[in-house]
């Protein structure tokens, strides 16, 4: 059980995009739903001559930077508590008198949470590089011309590849608060763990937010019609 709680959450991560995958095969998710949204920015900004897609791709790449560095700040106090593994047992047997964890145990969980984070990190990192090649791809797009379909869809591709890295960094730390919960439980990191696991599957799939772009698309779509 102890063995199984410390991995379930790590498992979880890496086994998300895949059912998110197969749910979106009957019913699209609000990050496919925005992925159109990104295309009708890129089809729009070809035709602007204004500062306004410069700024909103900074913020766009100043989010994935903060919570790249941030990463990097959370591998290294990782690091640290790995050298002070007997008072992390000691802390735990405090809290789980009757758990009999030892110090294999809190050393294995924490390099589980490391390699977490450290593959977090590589996530936030190739965000960050696509959404620069995405700022350079839209930049050299001719203004004074026609839009080239090819060229949109290799733009909006490059934006959608770094959002959902970035998601997949995002998604870290949603699972890593049952990382966390591990040190109360191992029941208690399963049970953070299938919650956050809900919850995210619920925010991309049945959201209030969902819901409204989802609406707005028909809504354009009704129009047009």
């Amino acid at each position: 059980m102890v063995l199984f709680a410390s991995v379930f959450p790590l498992l979880c991560w890496l086994l998300y995009v895949m059912l998110a995958s197969l749910l979106e095969t009957v019913r699209p998710s609000l990050s496919m739903i925005m992925s159109r949204h990104r295309r009708r920015w890129v089809e729009n900004a070809i035709h602007r001559e204004t500062p306004l897609d410069a700024i909103l791709s900074g913020n766009l790449m100043s989010s994935v930077s903060f919570f790249a560095s941030t990463t990097v700040l959370i591998i290294l106090a990782l690091f640290a508590v790995l050298g002070q593994v007997s008072s992390v047992v000691e802390a735990v047997n405090i809290i789980q008198p009757e758990s009999g964890i030892g110090k294999a145990d809190v050393e294995r969980h924490l390099i589980l949470v490391l390699i977490m984070f450290v593959l977090a990190f590589l996530a936030f990192t190739l965000s960050l590089r696509q959404f620069n090649h995405f700022c350079i791809m839209l930049g050299a797009a001719d203004h004074s011309q026609a839009s080239d379909p090819e060229e949109i869809f290799v733009i909006t591709a490059l934006n959608t590849l770094g959002a959902r890295n970035f998601n997949q960094g995002i998604r870290a730390y949603y699972f890593a608060l049952g990382m966390v919960a591990w040190f109360i439980s191992p029941l208690a990191a399963i049970a953070t763990t299938a919650l956050i696991f809900g919850s995210i599957l619920y925010r991309e799939f049945f959201s209030s937010a969902r819901t409204l772009v989802q609406n707005l698309k028909i809504r354009k779509l009704d129009q047009k019609s």
